[in-house]
């Protein structure tokens, strides 16, 4: 793992317990010496509000002329879970997580968030210049086309809502959550109104992905 990272983040980490954390999910949780169950979330949160922040600061300097709407719908594509996930694939990343679920671990979101995990533990070890070079040199710049990323839009919802207000029609999305015994996992499931009448469902493992 370690000889793996240092050829993809471009140096050797200092401080392998942080990124032995980020490739360790929840199901696979370790007791720590206190007592307490620890895994890649608290990395996984932080990693995600330092990416979020450095795709910011990359699409507002990489188009000077768009406006706000044009960064937000695009930053949106590059951090929603499924492109995270592509990406921690074409990476070679999802070999080494280390994960006990029953979940079909295919369509779940545990590879992306083990990719913004591995980005809180580069902020840790190293420093945010350090996390800001590893998602633009090493990612944007290797795994990612723009181009293709401008013209696909894939914010279901988003033209849903759009096309409703075009056409002076009421729009509903009815969430309902449950919870699997079994994979310990949430399940929603959303229908979609369209004046009172239901005409679609969707469901994922969270609202998000429901409503998409």
């Amino acid at each position: 793992l370690y000889l793996f990272l240092k050829n993809l983040i471009g140096f050797y980490p200092q401080n392998l317990k942080l990124y032995d954390l980020a490739f360790l999910h929840k199901s696979a949780s370790i007791v720590d010496s206190r007592g307490n169950f620890v895994n890649n979330e608290r990395l996984e949160f932080l990693g995600d509000a330092i990416l979020s922040a450095v795709i910011a600061d990359f699409l507002y300097n990489r188009f000077p002329k768009e406006d706000e709407g044009f960064l937000t719908k695009t930053r949106s594509k590059l951090v929603n879970r499924t492109f995270l996930t592509k990406l921690t694939y074409d990476m070679g990343l999802n070999v080494f997580i280390d994960s006990n679920t029953t979940k079909n671990i295919d369509n779940s979101h545990i590879y992306g968030d083990a990719l913004e995990a591995l980005i809180g533990a580069i902020y840790l070890d190293k420093d945010y210049k350090a996390a800001k070079y590893f998602v633009t040199k090493k990612i944007l710049s290797k795994f990612v086309n723009l181009t293709e990323i401008e013209q696909n839009d894939s914010n279901f919802k988003s033209r849903l809502i759009e096309w409703s207000q075009k056409n002076k029609k009421e729009l509903e999305f009815d969430t309902t959550e449950e919870f699997n015994e079994k994979t310990k996992q949430p399940k929603f499931t959303t229908v979609v109104k369209i004046d009172s009448r239901k005409v679609g469902y969707g469901t994922g493992a969270s609202k998000k992905e429901a409503h998409q």
